[in-house]
This record gives structure tokens, C-alpha cells and sequence, in this order.
């Protein structure tokens, strides 16, 4: 009899379907925590930056133990993945998917499948992954379980037409004929008997949730008696121990000391193997990793003693190593680039770490646990390109860098193309859009200047209008600050990659200018006052400028070189407007992302610890004169 049992699973979902608050729940209810301890909402998104934008970011795993729960009365161990659930962040998922033998796909009860939700499935039914469907949240409000459900179904069945794989569609049809599971994350409770709308499920407990786990999801297949196999699928570090991999084993058993062979993945494609010892095996329970002595087939540990360890790497039988295959995700769609702070502030940012060694040696520490990352030389010493699934993913990456004490520039997002049978072909997104009905004229006026196709559009009854459509993905680039000016706020966007098509044309997604600066010094409110006819100013007075940075947003569509440091003249004669209070529109504080989103082509961001700027590539005005002038001379000889 087998003293343990493993079921290994993945939560996937949408952003903010209630991943996270329902693994909560679950580790709650399993005793995961001790009695006296404090517990804290969403404990799996332990960074700082999850929890400030209320996502998860990276893939985590936990475990669930239910004592006795297995067959024969053995312990039940329940090793849970916990996904990110935006796009941008999909090599995470990819990466997870690979841990697992089943996937539990968690959909909102009032906002129903989202683009998100497609990608995960897609890639749960590819890889033939079991699949149970729980609508979450049925408490809201404004939960419409029936009509959610029947678009959950819908897109099983669209997805298994797709999919040309027997066993993809066998998996699909299998996800059909399962019961789905209703449950309100926030109260821990789940049944298989579907509530009325806005009420909790009829389950006390998670237990009939956890049940139908057992039954759907299959045992890990694998011999724990049969040479070693293990894959590393995340990487964590440790002060006291280094680098961390995360190993899922597929056969034999893995102990503490143990000499095993190490099978290294290449960067030219290659492998080497060499012999090293595990010097230390933790066991996740709960949220904590414990040491333990030794772990079987099945199970999802975390081996020390491998500084070099990368994921996708095989740990093997010294005797019989035998490679298990590489990780693979999809290609990047995004590329921007990031390299050392020149602008004439460098070094005033607060920031510590200023050189281009410091830079690259961070870019490539990010490409040992980031699988959906790729770093490029470029013409210049100090800047790389690099390429992610979308804006998010890469402004992510450069936030942590100045929280970090980095210094960077970072040029403008762009989309990586592809040539086609001589053609270049660009990145699509599937955009999803929910807004109140008295945008829709305002969105479609907005999607349309961006080459974006409408394929279809429904009314929820609500108020609420659903609209899909297909868009070039640099269309999207700068796109969500001037959407949720358009809907005061009100409106929900989220997009998958759509895969790549033809190049549609010039997409001008930016049509106002930029006030800049034509010299260095301070910033004066006489002077502020005096140009705030001429738009709107990210800063204050007070402000250190210099020549070529940003100072403010010109409503028209050119650019304008203005005097932001001029004083007034003072003489010894009173004016006759003097008692008259004058008060300066509060200025725009940029965020990463927003100064992200504002810069145009010829722009890029100086980002520090202390400061974010946009500003000009070329400073001086007279560089900039130039680069016009040959830009245009180009353009002529290409036409003649």
C-alpha cells in the first residue's frame, strides 16, 4: 500500500477570476497554517509588485495534504500550481503545465470566458491535460452562471474543432461530460449543484471540490523503482543555499546526498552532462519548503547544490541518463530596449548600479527563471534589446530593475516581425472589450484608428457591451491610457496573441506632441504659468530639466521647444495686478507604464529610483533638425 497519494494541478484563469483567493481556501481548509498564525489574504503573491497591482506575476507552487484521504487510507497530497493569469505573463503558465496532470480553469460567473481563458485552455487541451471547469464568484451581484456556463462549453467545443490532435479533442470531449463546479472563493465553499444567481454555493466546505480532484485528475504516471528522472520546471534562490531548482520527478526516487547526473541544456542547442550531488531536498507543505530525506516519483520538490541549474534541465541516473525534453513557449510579439542612464542626470536618480556590466549581468540573471524572455545584442556597447509577450511582462522587468537600484533608458516598445514568403508579416491580438453601452461609438472610433477588425459584438443585458476584435499588436502599444480616458475608467480590455499576419499599414496611435525643454536649469512656476496655455506639464516647479527632456503633453500633434526655466524680471515698481493669486494646474505624474505608453518614436524613458522622464533620443534641437532632414531625404529616394 502506498503510504502517499499525489494529484498534481494547475489553477488557471483569467486576471482577477479568483486564482489566488481560492488557494487561499484550499490551504486554510487543509491546515496549512497553524492556529495561531496571522492569516493574510492572498498569500501566494508574496511580491511586493503583485500585491501592489493585485495580480500574480510569477508561477508558484504549494501543496495540500489530506490526511487519509488517499485509497487504502493513505496520506493525499495535493501539489497545486498557482498561474498568472495575464497574457503577457503566459510563458509562466506554459512553464506550469508542464508540472501537472490536470488543470482546474476558473472562470468568473459574470464576466464569463475571457481571452486569457482561451489561451490557457487551448494549451491544457494541447498538451491532453483533464480539465475541470469551476465557475467562480457566484455570489456577485451580477453573476450570470447559466449564460457563463454555456460560453464555457462553447469554447470547448470551438477549441476541440481547432485542434487537430485525436487526443486534444478526446480531452475536450472528456471536459464536457464532467460536472462543472460552482464556488464563491472569498466564503470556501464549492458544490456541484449550481446556486441561483448571487448566492454562495450549497457546499459547506471545499470538500466536494477537492473530491471531484481526486476522481478526474489521474495519478502521476511514473516508477519509483525505475531509473531517476527529474525535471526542473522554476527556479527560486536562497541565502543560505543558492540557486534552487524545482524538479517534478517522473521516475525513480531523488534522496538527500545523492550523486545524480546533471543534464545541461545548451544555449547553441547542445547538451553536457555531468555528475553532482544534491545537497540539500526541500518538500513544499503549505507555503514553506521543509528539508526532507527523500522524495518519490510523483512528487514536486526543490533540490540545492546546482549552481548553474536551468530550467528545462534533466537530472538522471548516473547509469542511464536519459534526457526528458526541453521547455518550450511561444515566440516574443514585443521588444523594447534597455540600456544604461545617458541622459545628464545619470547618477542623480538615487540609483546605485550605473555601469553596462551591472546591466547585462541583471538581463541575463532574468533569462536563467524568465523561459518567455530573450536579450539581444545590439550596434551599441551599453543597450540590448529585449524581447517579452507584451508591454506588461517587459514593464514589469524594468520596474523591479529600478526598485533595484538600476538606472536605465528605456526606448519605446515595439512589435517583432516576421518575413513570410518575402512578405513581413506583424503580431495580432484577439482583443476583448467590456464597456457601458454609452461608449460603444467611442471605443469603435478608437479600435478602428488602430486597424482594428470587430468580429464580433454582444449585449449582456446589463448595460454592458462585450465587443471582440482583431488588432495588429503595435496597435495596442499606448492603447490603455487613451481607452480608459475615453470610458472615464469604466471599461475592461484584455487581448491573447492571435498569431501574425500581413503588415497593415502606417498606425499612428499618438497624435498629440511633446513639450520639450531647450535648456538646462530649474523649472520656474513664472515660467509654468505663463506656457500653461500650451498644454499639460508632468512636472512641478522646482523641477531639475535639461535640454531634450519632456516637460509636458502638446495638444497639438507637433512637437514645441520651450523655455520651462525662465524667471520673471523684477524692477522696483509695483504692478497694478499684484494682489491678483494666480494657481498652476496641478502636473502629471507619470507612471512607468504611462510614460511608457506616451513616449513616441523619436523618445525614450530615463528611469531611476527616484525619477521617471521621458525624453528626447537625440537631445539638442539641431540633432533632431538633422535626423528629420535625412529621414526625409530617405523617404523621397524611396518613392523616386
Amino acid at each position: 500500500m502506498a503510504l502517499t497519494e499525489f494529484r498534481n494541478v494547475a489553477i488557471v484563469a483569467h486576471v482577477d477570476h479568483g486564482k489566488t483567493t481560492l488557494v487561499d481556501a484550499m490551504l486554510r481548509q487543509s491546515g496549512a497554517f497553524d492556529e495561531r498564525a496571522e492569516l493574510v489574504d492572498r498569500v501566494m503573491d508574496s511580491g511586493d509588485l503583485e500585491r501592489e497591482k493585485g495580480i500574480t506575476i510569477l508561477a508558484k507552487n504549494t501543496s495540500v495534504r489530506r490526511l487519509g484521504a488517499g485509497s487504502g487510507g493513505a496520506d493525499l497530497v495535493f501539489n497545486i500550481i498557482d498561474t498568472p493569469g495575464h497574457a503577457d505573463f503566459g510563458g509562466e503558465v506554459e512553464r506550469g503545465l508542464n508540472m501537472v496532470d490536470g488543470v482546474v480553469l476558473l472562470i468568473d460567473s459574470s464576466e464569463g470566458p475571457l481571452p486569457q481563458t482561451r489561451f490557457v485552455l487551448r494549451k491544457a487541451l494541447a498538451a491532453s491535460l483533464p480539465v475541470i471547469i469551476v465557475v467562480n464568484k457566484t455570489d456577485r451581484p451580477d453573476a450570470r452562471i447559466d449564460e457563463v456556463v454555456e460560453d464555457a462549453q462553447d469554447l470547448l467545443i470551438g477549441l476541440a474543432s481547432d485542434l487537430e490532435d485525436p487526443d486534444a479533442q478526446a480531452a475536450a470531449e472528456r471536459a464536457l461530460e464532467l460536472p462543472v463546479v460552482f464556488a464563491s472563493g472569498r466564503a470556501g465553499k464549492a458544490s456541484t449543484t449550481q446556486p441561483a444567481n448571487g448566492q454562495e454555493p450549497a457546499g459547506e466546505n471545499l470538500d466536494e471540490l477537492f473530491t471531484l480532484l481526486y476522481d478526474v485528475i489521474p495519478a502521476p504516471r511514473g516508477d519509483a523503482d525505475a531509473p531517476l528522472q527529474a525535471h526542473v520546471t522554476n527556479l527560486d534562490a536562497s541565502n543560505f543555499l543558492g540557486r534552487i531548482g524545482l524538479v517534478r520527478i517522473h521516475n525513480g526516487r531523488l534522496r538527500k546526498g545523492q550523486q545524480v547526473a546533471w543534464i545541461h541544456n545548451l544555449p547553441d542547442g547542445g547538451q553536457e552532462t555531468k555528475s553532482v550531488r544534491i545537497s540539500e531536498l526541500l518538500a513544499t507543505k503549505g507555503v514553506e519548503r521543509m528539508p526532507t530525506d527523500e522524495a518519490v516519483a510523483g512528487d514536486i520538490v526543490a533540490v540545492a547544490g546546482i549552481s548553474d541549474i536551468m530550467i528545462g534541465d534533466t537530472l538522471a541516473d548516473p547509469e542511464n541518463p536519459v534526457a526528458l525534453p526541453a521547455i518550450t513557449v511561444d515566440e516574443p510579439a514585443i521588444s523594447m530596449t534597455i540600456g544604461v542612464n545617458t541622459s545628464p542626470l545619470a547618477g542623480r536618480n538615487g540609483g546605485t548600479k550605473l555601469t553596462a556590466r551591472m546591466v547585462k549581468a541583471r538581463l541575463d540573471q532574468e533569462l536563467v527563471g524568465n523561459v518567455s524572455l530573450k536579450v539581444l545584442d545590439t550596434a551599441r556597447p551599453d543597450d540590448w534589446e529585449v524581447q517579452g509577450r507584451g508591454e506588461m511582462a517587459l514593464s514589469i522587468l524594468v520596474e523591479t530593475m529600478r526598485r533595484e537600484g538600476f538606472e536605465l533608458t528605456v526606448g519605446k516598445p515595439q512589435v517583432v516581425t516576421r518575413v513570410v514568403d518575402g512578405k513581413v508579416h506583424e503580431p495580432m491580438e484577439h482583443m476583448t472589450i467590456d464597456v457601458p453601452e454609452e461608449y460603444l461609438g467611442a471605443v469603435t472610433q478608437l479600435m478602428a484608428a488602430r486597424k482594428g477588425r470587430m468580429e464580433q459584438m454582444g449585449n449582456h443585458g446589463s448595460g454592458w457591451v462585450r465587443m471582440e476584435f482583431r488588432v495588429p499588436a503595435r496597435g495596442l502599444i499606448g492603447f490603455r491610457t487613451t481607452f480608459m480616458t475615453e470610458t472615464r475608467g469604466a471599461g475592461i480590455a484584455n487581448s491573447e496573441s492571435a498569431g501574425y499576419e500581413p503588415w497593415v499599414g502606417e498606425i499612428r496611435s499618438r497624435h498629440t506632441g511633446s513639450l520639450v525643454a531647450d535648456r538646462a536649469g530649474k523649472a520656474t512656476a513664472f515660467a509654468l504659468l505663463s506656457l500653461a496655455d500650451r498644454g499639460d506639464f508632468f512636472i512641478e516647479p522646482g523641477s531639475e530639466v535639461y535640454e531634450g527632456v519632456v516637460v509636458g503633453e502638446n495638444p497639438r500633434s507637433e512637437d514645441m521647444d520651450v523655455n520651462i526655466t525662465k524667471e520673471k524680471k523684477l524692477t522696483n515698481m509695483r504692478a497694478a495686478s499684484s494682489d491678483t493669486t494666480e494657481t498652476l494646474q496641478r502636473a502629471r505624474n507619470l507612471s512607468l507604464e504611462e510614460a511608457m505608453e506616451f513616449c513616441a518614436g523619436d523618445e525614450c524613458v530615463e528611469v531611476g529610483p527616484e525619477a521617471i522622464r521621458v525624453r528626447k533620443v537625440l537631445l539638442t534641437a539641431n540633432e533632431r533638425a538633422k535626423a528629420r532632414s535625412k529621414s526625409k531625404s530617405r523617404e523621397q529616394q524611396s518613392v523616386n
